[in-house]
């Protein structure tokens, strides 16, 4: 399946952190106006010991390698994991192989494969400076994301290849990665059959990129940005939604439920950022309003880009004073507002004993993550000219929105009332059956011989903990009361997905390198 799930908490002893593994491997300022309640929403008690951010950043970054699709490097460090998808694209004659498969199944989807892209480049350009020895590592993440994406953008003239194999085939096995068996169809968008919702994000994720790798590989930065330009005009030419396009192969599983509008002023202002190229400012201006831009939606997600374009717009004004994007920093204050527990205009969820934001049942920690990201994006945005947030009486400062983030990343970590990581492998205590085929099954070298479609479902029904941990991946998390059971055939609790750790690859890397 291909959100997240369930689980019954159990204990674990710690894993050794990253620098151990590699080692093994190689041998402000402001007034807020809160109630005393809804300051426990801001300012929970720490655990005992602090979290070790910089542990839980390189981990988070770990988890990556463990959802690589293609023929591994020679560095790979998650080493239970072997080739795979190895003719991906090869029944059209394109060549598909790389990328990542998005959770617990085998599929490459592009729309959040293009996401979760992006957010590792938003995360690197804001928050890189802050993830010292693990900046190389943050890169090549992305750089396997955009390899791909690169390939799926360049194949064809006027088309997109947007995913790899037909989930409700994939769906009906439960396999290794490294046996599948499965068809491997391959999927794209097109004049005829547009999709300008994933090519949007597609041409966002490569832009985006294009800023990461500016200074180290401009060559690759060029090419980046030069393929982002031709896959926005082309999403931006053909209008049209994927899930229309697609059917029953992107939908249930990734329909595009915002529709386009979002993802094209979302790519036009990631190709503003990277290019600086006045003909993107004129196109969000003229269009803006048509696309969504006075909509007050307070859900960030692979699907939705909305806030996430009003915070990254809100830069604009905030730290260069372009003035016609004031409008955005009004609209980001909104969402903010929306937050922050005992301001006139608080209207989010939390859960009652332990305070994380909770949206749905179904991989609710997506929605933490990002959230997180976008308060400590915004409060360094404010940060940078000493701007704060009015909440009607209520001014919030950027040091509140740090305490509003990192109550629900600590909580992810283990501070909540099941005292429980819901990141793998962190802590002492983490789920330990999670859906995820290439953990829950004996690795390939374990077990060399196939193991066959149906044969592999006794691993997912089994009792048993995952034979391998997938080392960093953060789970979909409890539900609204903040139970959690650790039931690998609950997809909505205990799967993970490559967009819910993406963003919060930045936030550990603001933890990890700020003294609170």
């Amino acid at each position: 399946s291909s959100f997240p799930y369930k689980a019954s908490p159990s204990s674990h002893h710690a894993l050794p952190t990253i620098s151990q593994l590699s080692v093994n491997r190689m041998a402000a300022k402001g007034f807020l106006f809160l109630s005393l309640m809804s300051l426990s929403l801001l300012h929970s008690p720490s655990p005992a010991s602090a979290f070790n951010y910089a542990d839980a950043l390189a981990k988070s970054i770990l988890f990556f390698e463990g959802q690589r699709s293609g023929k591994l490097p020679a560095n790979q460090r998650v080493t239970w994991r072997g080739d795979s998808g190895l003719s991906d694209g090869s029944s059209c004659n394109v060549d598909l192989v790389g990328g990542y498969y998005d959770a617990g199944d085998n599929v490459k989807f592009g729309l959040p494969m293009a996401f979760t892209t992006t957010m590792l480049a938003w995360s690197i350009i804001e928050f890189g400076g802050l993830m010292h020895g693990e900046l190389g590592n943050a890169k090549a993440a992305l750089r396997w994301g955009t390899d791909y994406l690169l390939k799926a953008a360049t194949a064809a003239p006027d088309a997109l290849y947007v995913q790899v194999a037909d989930p409700n085939q994939d769906h009906r096995c439960w396999e290794r990665p490294e046996d599948m068996d499965t068809p491997r169809n391959v999927y794209k968008v097109t004049s005829q059959n547009p999709g300008s919702d994933v090519a949007a994000e597609t041409a966002a994720a490569l832009a985006a990129a294009s800023i990461v790798f500016k200074d180290s590989d401009p060559a690759y930065s060029s090419k980046l940005l030069h393929t982002a330009t031709q896959v926005f005009d082309f999403a931006n030419r053909y209008r049209g939604s994927y899930s229309d396009s697609l059917s029953s192969v992107a939908c249930p599983f990734y329909c595009s439920y915002s529709g386009y509008n979002d993802e094209l002023l979302w790519g036009a202002s990631w190709l503003h950022q990277a290019s600086q190229d006045v003909s993107f400012m004129s196109y969000i201006e003229s269009n803006g309003h048509t696309l969504g831009a006075e909509d007050d939606d307070y859900s960030f997600s692979w699907d939705d880009k909305r806030v996430g374009t009003k915070i990254l717009l809100s830069k604009g004004f905030l730290q260069n004073g372009i003035e016609v994007l004031q409008l955005y920093k009004a609209h980001s204050d909104n969402y903010i507002c929306s937050l922050v527990p005992g301001t006139s205009s608080f209207q989010a969820q939390y859960t009652p004993v332990g305070g994380l934001l909770y949206k749905e049942s179904g991989s609710n920690l997506q929605y933490v993550t990002s959230t997180a990201f976008l308060l400590l994006t915004y409060a360094k945005y404010l940060d940078s000219n000493g701007g704060s947030v009015l909440c009607g009486t209520s001014k919030v400062a950027a040091a509140d929105l740090v305490s509003v983030a990192k109550k629900q990343v600590d909580y992810i970590l283990g501070n909540n009332p099941a005292k429980m990581s819901y990141m793998v492998g962190f802590g002492s205590r983490y789920p330990q059956h999670v859906h995820h085929r290439g953990s829950s099954l004996p690795s390939v070298r374990a077990h060399p011989g196939r193991i066959a479609c149906s044969e592999g479902f006794q691993y997912l029904y089994s009792g048993s903990p995952n034979p391998n941990v997938l080392v960093g991946a953060v789970l979909g998390g409890p539900d609204s009361q903040d139970h959690f059971a650790d039931d690998r055939n609950n997809y909505q609790q205990s799967e993970p997905a490559t967009y819910i750790n993406a963003p919060m690859v930045g936030a550990l890397a603001f933890f990890a390198g700020t003294p609170m």
